[in-house]
């Protein structure tokens, strides 16, 4: 039996799975967002091959996946200095996209979480308690 193209579709379909997960678009491609922040989207950099998906991930993550997936995954210089990294999704498998769909969507859920927390008020200068 042929394994079932991977599509955006398919992207879609695992990443609203996840909590709190929205579809939604960044640069007019399809994207997946939490928060409002985007986990996951379709490439639209020229410098991408047709059907890449970019992912958030750490970098050391990002450093494993392209030393022994180089068929599956790649980077250009327009994404090096982000933390994600580009998906072929011609050659990515199921259960490996799964696996990175739940971790960009950790990354992005936690900062946001981070983020959302209120920040401690530095004490006012120049004024004097009544007194």
């Amino acid at each position: 039996m042929a394994a079932r193209k991977i599509t955006f579709d398919t992207v879609r379909e695992i990443g609203l799975a996840l909590a709190g997960a929205e579809d939604g678009t960044t640069y007019g491609t399809p994207a997946l967002k939490v928060g409002g922040r985007m986990f996951a989207c379709m490439a639209s950099h020229r410098s991408t091959e047709p059907d890449t998906l970019v992912v958030f991930v750490h970098l050391e993550q990002r450093e494993e996946l392209l030393r022994e997936g180089p068929s599956t995954y790649y980077l250009t210089d327009h994404y090096v200095n982000y933390p994600v990294v580009l998906v072929r999704l011609r050659r990515v498998h199921r259960d490996a996209l799964r696996d990175l769909l739940l971790g960009a969507w950790t990354i992005i859920s936690t900062k946001r979480k981070r983020s959302s927390k209120p920040k401690p008020q530095a004490p006012r200068r120049g004024r004097r308690a009544a007194g």
